[in-house]
């Protein structure tokens, strides 16, 4: 009766834990584990939730008891190298994946976790046979197919990129609130389309670009569905017929077809040789520009903006993002230079902030939406900005961007091994951090590229 109570308890704990009820999960799992300390998978369960409050070192205690009563158990392994892996602790992960995988030769979620791993490391090679050998296992794994799309698509193999990135799920509750049918690449001429968000406002701002193309396809009419700092912007766009914001009232006349906007390069069938790099493709409104100008005040020197933290809530920020501004400070001593924060949100306060590294005009605190963003753009030589929507703006605008990208797991959109971007082709040139990643390196070499900017 005790082994009876003690399983329903870890039923009832996982299903706790699987709805998103952290506290009731642990109630339940712990008392479980009261009544039965020897059942593996309530230990297991434990240091999901452990893991999920934030507390990862209860979370490893609770791994290594589990594994301790059932070493074989190839998804406690899984999950325990999972945890591993997002602590860094990349040679410790490899090796339980390594034992899930003699436990279970045959468990796609552990090639696939594997893979990525690997891919994090820039073992590229062996990464891709991880995804293919899951995908031999199990040619529906979803998982598999998209972290593979990221890998080829961050080498440019974007024939079979693109495809596999439409194993991604992330839109389906956009697409179940349109009703629509998703367009597949069925011809155009005539028919409507609607171009629906899904990412980030980076995404949107990137391939919005290819309005122009459904067109010339035969659309008679293409619209944009985006978030409401994006639709005012998004209006310059040429060819589009309206840009709603999410909340508008839906217009009389319906659309035969609707597509995520990261899966036209799939069916326009891009390739990097046919990437509709044409720039600008957006503007910035000349009263707005005008405003700014005043705004920003008339001087000496050439004018750099400046956005050092993307979105804290991106998976990757506290890569892609500096801790402060104080990170910039080698750029200071550079003479014939005016510094602008475009920052919003994330670091925003410190570029009005007294203790701030070197004289910066706080522009961010103003700006109320991506047309202000990019009438600000407009009144600049030079925009430098960590990987966020504000380097794609300036790309999409046709200004000078530097675009300051770490080592661990890079965005696959700015490719591999390049210092430009055939995405905005003339204008970004990107800085990479050095293998093991740090941004000293890439801040000399910003510095010493400004020097030369200011000095020419």
């Amino acid at each position: 009766m005790v082994a009876d109570h003690a399983a329903a308890l870890f039923a009832a704990g996982s299903d706790c834990l699987a709805g998103g009820d952290l506290a009731g999960a642990e109630a339940l799992l712990c008392e479980a584990l009261r009544l039965a300390p020897e059942l593996a998978e309530a230990h297991a369960n434990l240091a999901l939730v452990r893991e999920r409050q934030g507390q990862p070192e209860a979370a490893e205690a609770s791994y290594r008891r589990a594994l301790a009563l059932a070493p074989r158990q190839s998804g406690i392994l899984v999950n325990y190298a999972g945890l591993l892996a997002a602590r860094r602790r990349h040679t410790d992960a490899e090796a339980l994946y390594l034992a899930a995988l003699q436990a279970d030769p045959g468990s796609v979620r552990a090639w696939t976790h594997l893979g990525v791993l690997l891919a994090t490391g820039k073992r590229e090679d062996e990464a891709e046979q991880c995804y293919r050998t899951a995908l031999g296992l199990d040619p529906d794994a979803a998982e598999a197919r998209f972290d593979l799309a990221y890998l080829l698509l961050r080498q440019g193999r974007y024939a079979e990129g693109w495809p596999c990135l439409e194993a991604r799920d992330w839109y389906a509750p956009i697409e179940r609130s349109l009703g629509l049918p998703r367009w597949q690449g069925e011809a155009l001429a005539g028919k409507s389309l609607l171009i629906g968000l899904e990412a980030g406002h980076g995404d949107m701002i990137q391939f919005c670009r290819y309005v122009p193309l459904l067109k010339a396809a035969g659309a008679r009419r293409v619209s944009v569905l985006c978030h409401p700092p994006l639709a005012r912007l998004l209006r310059t766009l040429p060819g589009v017929d309206e840009v709603l914001a999410v909340g508008d009232p839906a217009p009389a006349e319906s659309w035969d077809y609707w597509s995520p906007p990261l899966s036209l390069p799939c069916h326009l069938q891009t390739r990097l040789e046919t990437i509709p790099g044409r720039l600008p493709y957006l503007a910035a409104e000349p009263a707005l520009v005008e405003a700014w100008a005043a705004r920003m005040a008339a001087g000496a020197g050439l004018r750099v903006g400046l956005v050092w933290k993307g979105n804290p809530r991106f998976e990757n920020d506290g890569e892609r993002s500096f801790s402060s501004l104080h990170e910039l400070a080698p750029l200071a001593g550079i003479p014939g230079l005016r510094f602008y924060s475009l920052q919003k949100g994330a670091g925003e306060a410190e570029a009005s902030d007294p203790g701030r590294p070197f004289p910066i005009v706080d522009l961010g605190s103003r700006i109320a939406d991506f047309t202000d963003t990019a009438a600000i753009i407009a009144n600049l030589d030079l925009v430098i900005s960590v990987d966020t929507a504000a380097a794609h703006l300036a790309g999409a605008l046709g200004k000078p961007c530097w675009v300051l990208l770490p080592d661990y797991q890079t965005d696959w959109r700015w490719l591999a091994g390049r210092d430009d971007s055939p995405w905005y082709p003339g204008v970004v040139r990107l800085f990479r951090q050095p293998a093991g990643g740090g941004w000293s390196p890439v801040i000399a070499a910003v510095a010493a590229a400004l020097g030369r900017f200011a000095a020419a």
